[in-house]
């Protein structure tokens, strides 16, 4: 299993990842907004379903790819943190921020798979798990298979978290957004700053030394 430190240092960043705006976000505070905190928290609860998802998917893909070969798992790495800085740059650059939009009324049920299908297409979670969360698993510390579980569960309370804020306080937070131009402008900012940082992070960051079993 990771260290405490190592896993200290993945819930700060991982905090400071999930924090960003993103569609799920979007999509949880319209919902809420549109059709009341109960469908918010069932949005959340079919985000982060997607998570789960990917959590699995990556516990198999990526520990494959780790022990493949050292040269695979620097690829998927250095791609991973070129993406995150060109989304960081794609976000500063970007001069009309997202806007809240009406959404039409749905059965719970459809509203959690509608919310699950927006998380797995969206592209900072499979970045998550693709080039971002390899930089916490070391394979000399146990089974990488294990650590990803570990890991990707601990992402998936940070998430949840944020979205169940996110959905009660959707209602606030609209007239407060509405209230304040400036807002969205230091929000894209702030995330674009965000991606970039994790980016460099992720691209200097050294790989695991060694090899382990899965």
């Amino acid at each position: 299993m990771p260290s405490a430190s190592t896993l200290l240092l993945y819930v700060l960043a991982a905090s400071a990842l999930v924090a960003i705006p993103g569609p799920n976000h979007i999509y949880i505070v319209t919902r809420s907004l549109s059709q009341g905190r109960a469908a918010g928290l069932v949005s959340a609860l079919g985000v982060e379903s997607a998570t789960l998802v990917y959590m699995v998917a990556a516990s198999v893909g990526l520990a494959a790819v780790i022990a493949s070969s050292a040269l695979a798992f620097d690829t998927v790495r250095f791609v991973g943190a070129a993406y995150l800085i060109y989304l960081g740059l794609r976000v500063l650059l970007r001069q009309q921020p997202v806007e809240l939009t009406e959404l039409a009324r749905l059965s719970l049920r459809r509203v959690y798979l509608e919310a699950a299908a927006v998380n797995l297409l969206n592209p900072k979670v499979a970045l998550f798990f693709v080039a971002f969360l390899p930089q916490f698993i070391d394979p000399a510390r146990g089974p990488v298979a294990a650590q990803i579980v570990v890991l990707g569960l601990i992402i998936t309370a940070i998430g949840l978290t944020s979205d169940v804020v996110y959905a009660l306080a959707a209602g606030q937070l609209g007239g407060w957004l509405g209230r304040r131009p400036g807002f969205a402008r230091g929000q894209r900012i702030a995330t674009g700053t965000t991606y970039l940082a994790l980016g460099v992070a992720a691209a200097f960051s050294g790989r695991p030394a060694t090899q382990g079993t899965l």
